[in-house]
């Protein structure tokens, strides 16, 4: 019986819509039930002798722990981590045969805590309590709380919310705001739609798992998929359209960082980081991503990928409004969906429609959408009909949303390491972060629809996947029949395993499928694998360069040897 973490969950998140603290918990098999017996009674004693008697409890099981929530207002969930974490520890204390600890010292520090935590944020429930009656965004951390969004936001300091008498509500305003997640296609589905804004004459503002922009400008770099990249937007003056990458770890972590949003798209589930935050099985994960439902089901527009048999089904009793967006223009779900009057972005090859109230709308060709690759990404077509039912919930026309799509390039400046193609001398290299089954398979899906006088493929994978996901994402990769494999090593991305020990399960699952050892290259490093692709290409080659741990280094090489119009048989270096 552990800890395995203790966090405040400001937002609306997997257990409910409550703020709360979060205890997640191991237990071994022959704790479990003595535990749940007897940890909400420890919980509500002290929770009982320090003031916190609204608090209610809330428990999600998991093979080898659980996951225990306790709502708390935002100006005491310090304050209910350490309560929880106290239930904890005189629970494990009883378990083992001790007795009852008594609540007199606890009490004593924790009432103590609690008056302070209260005392340090006098305003903080009052302003949110306020902006909730007028409508408009409240959003709290540490340091800054703010109401309203972009343009029409305002910004304290946490610890000194001035009266609320003081604030000119007239100012104060939210501007259309989404929120994009799945396990693949949320950062290029944000980047579109950033891109359809700027045709509508538009400010976006962008969080994404590269960076957080605003039009052209990037205010910071890294991974802002979260609440932080989202607050970064949402506060921004300049921004009049927040579009806001949502990653199943930030939800899990710190729940939704908006109560309310215009619309939030679902892409995609599929099989990816499972085992963290007690998400260890497809089930749970599809819950973890639904959170971002929370936001629209009273007021706003749930966008939905009709394809994806886990979300299909999750939404079988969701009861806010949906709009479905399908690549198959016989979706029976969508056709009946229609029927009744429902919103649907459907792809009727070669359009990409709009179906709303009955009426058919044509928003533009899939050949104008330059990362379709005429139709052949279908993952991208899929990504855009996303983008076309979110842009539509945001208010821009079909007019915006055409030029918005044609405009995106979807390079290596836009979208780095999706799909970032490089013409060099007759070869067709493509960059892309594939790394799951589900993205590896859109990959090699579309590769397999794309003339090639010879393929070739890096193959390497981060080792904290087990050898079965491994074994699979190689069988994957081979159904493009490559001519050339270069077996990767990833030093940066082991992981707990050996050197060599993934690149060994890889050349074994070649050897499986029959790939001849002629047609296999070994390399120490993924840029050395790119160079030996490189190095073997000829005009007319394809060269599948999946890139996941020095993307940056290969964008540069690509790039550089683009600018001085390399050639297969060019030296390499400048």
């Amino acid at each position: 019986m552990d800890i395995r973490d203790s966090r405040r969950v400001p937002g609306p998140n997997l257990h409910w819509e409550h703020s709360s603290a979060v205890l997640d918990v191991s237990l071994a098999p022959n704790e479990v039930e003595r535990f749940h017996e007897l940890y909400p009674r420890q919980l509500e004693r002290l929770c009982a002798a320090i003031g916190l008697r609204e608090s209610k409890l809330k428990v999600r099981r998991f093979a080898g722990g659980a996951s225990l929530a306790t709502s708390s207002e935002l100006d005491t969930l310090y304050t209910a981590t350490e309560v929880n974490e106290w239930a904890f520890a005189a629970t494990r204390a009883i378990v083992a045969g001790e007795s009852e600890p008594p609540l007199e010292p606890a009490v004593a520090e924790l009432g103590a805590a609690l008056a302070r935590e209260r005392a340090q944020r006098p305003r903080l429930l009052e302003l949110g309590r306020k902006a909730a009656r007028r409508g408009v965004a409240f959003i709290s951390e540490d340091r800054v709380t703010s109401i309203g969004m972009g343009g029409g936001s305002m910004s304290f300091p946490t610890n000194a919310i001035p009266s609320l008498a003081s604030i000119d509500w007239s100012r104060v305003h939210d501007v259309p705001c989404v929120m994009v997640t799945g396990t693949n296609g949320k950062s290029t589905t944000v980047r579109l739609l950033g891109a359809i804004a700027s045709a509508a004459g538009k400010m976006p503002g962008l969080s994404s798992t590269d960076w957080v922009r605003v039009g052209d400008v990037e205010l910071d770099r890294g991974d802002y998929s979260g609440p932080a990249g989202a607050r970064l937007v949402l506060r921004d003056a300049r921004v009049e359209a927040a579009i806001l990458e949502t990653a199943r770890g930030g939800m899990l972590r710190r729940g939704l960082v908006l109560r309310r949003v215009d619309a939030a798209a679902l892409l995609n589930v599929a099989e990816d980081h499972l085992g963290e935050w007690g998400v260890d099985d497809v089930a749970t994960l599809v819950e973890a991503k639904w959170v971002i439902s929370r936001a629209v089901e009273k007021s706003g527009r749930l966008v939905l990928n009709a394809d994806d048999p886990l979300v299909v089904k999750r939404a079988t009793d969701y009861r806010g409004a949906i709009t479905w967006f399908t690549l198959d223009p016989k979706n029976e779900l969508v056709r009946r969906h229609v029927a009744s009057g429902g919103d649907a972005a459907i792809f009727d090859d070669p359009q990409l429609t709009l179906v709303k109230s009955g009426k058919r709308e044509l928003i533009t060709s899939v050949d104008a959408v330059r990362i379709a690759f005429g139709g052949a990404a279908r993952h991208n077509v899929a990504n855009a009909l996303a983008a076309i039912a979110l842009a539509d919930r945001m208010g821009f026309d079909a007019a915006a949303m055409a030029r918005g799509l044609a405009a995106f390039r979807g390079d290596a400046d836009e979208n780095p390491g999706r799909l970032n193609v490089f013409d060099l001398g007759g070869v067709r290299a493509l960059l892309d972060f594939a790394h799951n089954p589900h993205g590896y398979v859109a990959f090699f899906d579309m590769v397999e629809r794309l003339p090639a006088k010879r393929r070739a493929v890096l193959l390497g994978q981060a080792g904290d996947r087990d050898e079965a996901s491994i074994r699979e994402l190689v069988r994957i990769a081979c159904r493009c029949r490559p001519d050339l494999v270069v077996v990767k090593e990833m030093p940066a991305y082991l992981r707990g395993r050996q050197l060599g020990e993934v690149p060994a399960m890889i050349n074994d699952e070649l050897a499986k499928l029959g790939i001849q050892s002629e047609r296999i290259v070994q390399a120490p490093s993924e840029l050395e694998a790119m160079k030996r692709a490189l190095e073997w290409s000829q005009p007319g080659d394809l060269l599948l360069l999946l890139s996941h741990s020095e993307r940056e280094a290969a964008l540069e090489l690509l790039g550089s040897l683009r600018t001085r119009g390399w050639k297969p048989g060019d030296a390499l270096e400048a």
